[in-house]
């Protein structure tokens, strides 16, 4: 998901497209602003880029009618939610259109029960989990790390998009690998760069850094680092280390 979403709703449509602005769509919430094309700070940057500034938004709730199929899929997984004696809305935190796709923000506890609704109901289907994968937004207040599912399903040929979030003080998420066994290494990746733990994982290891590694290196305030270059005979050092030159 894209972090320059647009900053009022009368740009929303160079964004989300002409199919969510005439659908209404709310306003989307800023989360933050990002300053630079890397993040640095303190030493300069001599990218090039050190001074552009970017809103950070996150797409509103949309309402109905979503179109296409997004209706029928909603109303079958809330119907499911309420029968398992769930309330929906502790359930589903939001519903999102945008680009034609569909995305659902689902309470992180009850991440597993919803993909098992999604794999299991005969008129959803969701077979396949394609993985999981990690979004930081550091000022998203109590929302910092969000974990991005898409699943697909074969049977229907039809694709859609899950979304928890979770504090960056408490950043724990159910692992769902008894429902979808595939994403076993799909959720190591996201952890060893992301640091968001998933529950109940079967082994909850680094898949890129050393086992000794500390801290996520994906995160937007991981320091940058980097690693000296040296070309015959001419070393160019890692680029927060560089001057900064006015």
């Amino acid at each position: 998901m894209s972090e320059n979403l647009p900053q009022s709703v009368e740009s929303a449509g160079e964004v989300f497209g002409p199919a969510s602005e005439t659908r209404g769509c709310p306003a989307p919430q800023k989360v933050g602003e990002r300053r630079g094309l890397f993040g640095v700070t303190g030493s300069g940057d001599t990218s090039g880029f050190g001074g552009l500034q970017d809103p950070i938004f996150l797409p509103g709730e949309s309402p109905r009618p979503y179109g296409s199929w997004f209706d029928s899929c909603v109303d079958i997984l809330e119907e499911l939610i309420s029968q398992a004696g769930l309330s929906v809305k502790s359930v589903i935190e939001r519903v999102v259109v945008d680009h034609d796709e569909l995305t659902i923000y689902v309470s992180r506890e009850h991440i597993l029960q919803v993909c098992s609704f999604l794999r299991d109901d005969q008129d959803l289907r969701f077979e396949l989990c394609l993985g999981v994968s990690g979004v930081h937004y550091p000022q998203h207040s109590g929302a910092e790390l969000h974990a991005v599912y898409h699943l697909f399903s074969i049977t229907h040929n039809r694709q859609l998009r899950l979304e928890v979030t979770c504090p960056d003080a408490d950043p724990h998420i159910p692992s769902v690998t008894p429902v979808y066994p595939g994403n076993d290494w799909h959720e190591r990746e996201t952890w060893d760069l992301m640091g968001i733990v998933f529950d109940d994982h079967p082994a909850l290891t680094r898949t890129a850094m050393p086992d000794d590694w500390v801290g996520h290196p994906q995160r937007k305030d991981y320091p940058l680092g980097g690693i000296p270059v040296e070309y015959k005979g001419a070393s160019v050092p890692p680029v927060d280390t560089r001057r900064s030159y006015n």
